[in-house]
């Protein structure tokens, strides 16, 4: 089964165009194994892993013409939240568009160009001056209303460092088990410690199923939050009338506050 999807995803730089085929737009990448930790790494795991579970999750407003949706930031990826919520904190994010919105897939912001920028200005070039270290995880998943990190293709960012202010909230569509099998076989390689292959939960393949999202972006980009309120805004917002470069026609602005 064919769909129509796009040519190169999330790569911010202005001059991206999009192909036909989702399954296309990302390479296999294998995930990077470790070894087994001694006494003394496993004491630490666990212990910065009880630090994870006990730190509260920071949660951010964002306000637009549509509505507010409420994000709340992962504590898996501290780098992309920090980052995140320092920004907020400093009103980076005020006044600034959604510059590329793209309906059944993503809506894409935190260009700071685009606060001033006329409607035939290209946008998506734009940041703080900083990229932020990937912190890609198998267990964070592109499901409705995933909040991840912009970034720069394989080919000049092999890292896959994240952009240091945009961002996309993904729209996506609901995807079969026949193709969420398929995904998992293209993105995910076997462990290089215990070869056991990577396999989405029940409950995973059940919310791609059921709610929809962008699969295929899993395990190639930073997903560090997850809108938890107004979920309906992305809706609206992926659906208004775009130009070139999947500009939309009007500005749709946004602000930003820390809630908790």
């Amino acid at each position: 089964m064919n769909f129509k999807y796009l040519e190169k995803v999330m790569n911010f730089n202005i001059s991206v165009q999009y192909i036909a085929t989702a399954f296309a737009i990302i390479a296999s990448f294998g995930l990077s194994g470790c070894g087994e930790p001694t006494p003394a790494e496993g004491e630490k795991m666990r212990a910065e892993s009880l630090n994870l579970d006990a730190e509260p999750e920071r949660q951010v407003r964002i306000k637009t013409e549509f509505g507010d949706m409420v994000v709340q930031l992962s504590n898996q990826t501290p780098q992309h939240r920090d980052n995140f919520v320092e920004l907020v904190e400093k009103g980076f994010y005020d006044s600034l568009t959604f510059h590329r919105v793209i309906n059944e897939f993503m809506i894409q912001g935190g260009d700071p160009i685009s606060r001033t920028a006329s409607l035939s200005t290209p946008l998506g070039s734009g940041g703080p001056g900083y990229q932020v270290p990937a912190e890609i995880n198998t267990d964070q998943f592109h499901f409705k209303g995933a909040l991840a990190a912009a970034r720069q293709g394989d080919g000049i960012n092999p890292e896959r460092n994240s952009s240091g202010s945009q961002f996309y909230l993904v729209h996506g569509r609901p995807f079969s088990k026949e193709e969420i099998l398929t995904i998992e076989a293209r993105n995910f390689k076997p462990n290089d410690s215990t070869g056991e292959p990577f396999k989405y939960s029940d409950e995973a393949i059940m919310r791609y199923m059921t709610d929809g999202g962008t699969p295929f972006l899993d395990n190639n980009y930073t997903v560090f939050g997850q809108v938890v309120e107004g979920l309906e805004i992305i809706d609206s917002v992926a659906s208004v009338p775009t130009g070139a470069g999947n500009r939309p026609r009007i500005d749709v602005r946004m602000a930003m506050e820390v809630i908790r």
